[in-house]
């Protein structure tokens, strides 16, 4: 027996990999439906009343206003707690802060460190728990990441991604796996030190013989890149971490630039440049000022004539986080109907 249902009502967004390619596929084509009614000014009050907790024990420009944003645009109202608000697992346990939280919040947002510790406040809480970033995933991203990739293409199978720097952070991890699922060929590019652990790439690997998809992990840049359609990059050193000598001098030849592009020998209208942001392109910020007088670098992980080329996508993406993180509270919390995805009895 078939029916249909709402299959993300009450459920946690934690890793992409919770959930199938087809709910993956759903939020992407939900995000790109909620852009254009908010485009064309269209009311969409899904999460009219609820309240929402937004805990941020990591900073962020990017993923704060897009909750707060999407929140309003939802009609629910979003409380900010920043790390000097919570006592997450110092003063009180997270289990305690979960049950507390659970019982005054419909859902909360966590943007930290440990996955352990978003596991553990899903498990407590009793209501939605979206994961704003760990060390080990960042599925809100992804969300916004295909659906751009999706709106500059049309589609999503057979097309190739290739994440140039560090294989092993949060980032090359969400888009191996996703883009596995997803049928998206993805290539982590990285020195053979920084390349993704073992059990990731066998996670890729297993969803990609279902997809179709063929990832890759290597050091060789001509292979990463050839006929690629999208070059990925992030900072070389994550937040928390301060070993920047040993990322420059790793990660350095890896710095995506015009000459990789021209290696790519994809077309030009079927090439784009993304990044999570923030970017270290320039020296006009006191990170950029510092790498400067220590390693005499204008540019970090992608050089500006890249970051401000016809290739660059990467605002449109992060516009996209609101989007796409409004489809993930409104499909996880609202009473909707959802008609889309199949579920089998």
């Amino acid at each position: 027996m078939s029916n249909f249902k709402n299959v993300f009502q009450g459920r946690s967004f934690l890793a992409c990999k919770d959930f199938t390619p087809d709910e993956i596929n759903y939020l992407i084509d939900f995000a790109l439906h909620l852009k254009e009614l908010k485009k064309n000014h269209i009311p969409h009050r899904y999460l009219e009343g609820k309240n929402i907790a937004l805990l941020f024990e990591k900073t962020s420009t990017r993923t704060r206003s897009s909750f707060v944003v999407a929140s309003h645009d939802l009609g629910a109202n979003a409380e900010f707690m920043g790390k000097d608000d919570l006592q997450l697992g110092k003063k009180e346990s997270i289990e305690d802060t979960g049950k507390v939280l659970g019982s005054m919040f419909d859902g909360i947002e966590y943007r930290g460190f440990a996955q352990k510790d978003v596991e553990e406040l899903a498990k407590y809480s009793g209501v939605p728990v979206w994961n704003g970033l760990t060390d080990e995933w960042h599925p809100t991203q992804m969300i916004a990441d295909f659906m751009t990739i999706k709106e500059k293409f049309g589609h999503l199978k057979g097309l190739t991604l290739t994440f140039v720097g560090d294989g092993r952070n949060n980032m090359a991890n969400s888009l191996l796996v996703t883009g596995s699922m997803l049928g998206v060929n993805v290539r982590i590019l990285a020195p053979k030190e920084l390349h993704p652990a073992k059990e990731i790439v066998e996670m890729a690997e297993k969803f990609a013989k279902e997809s179709g998809a063929k990832p890759v992990v290597t050091d060789d840049i001509e292979e990463g890149v050839k006929n690629t359609n999208v070059i990925y990059t992030d900072v070389w050193v994550s937040m928390g971490e301060s070993n920047w000598e040993e990322r420059v001098k790793l990660l350095k030849p890896y710095q995506v630039n015009m000459e990789m592009f021209k290696k790519s020998g994809t077309p030009d209208d079927q090439i784009i440049f993304l990044h999570c942001l923030p970017a270290f392109h320039d020296t006009n910020t006191e990170y950029g000022k510092e790498i400067n007088e220590k390693y005499g670098l204008t540019c970090m992980e992608v050089t500006d004539d890249v970051f401000r080329s016809k290739y660059a996508w990467q605002f449109t993406e992060a516009e996209n986080r609101m989007h796409s993180i409004k489809a993930i509270m409104a499909a996880t919390l609202g009473n909707l109907y959802i008609p889309s995805v199949k579920i089998d009895d």
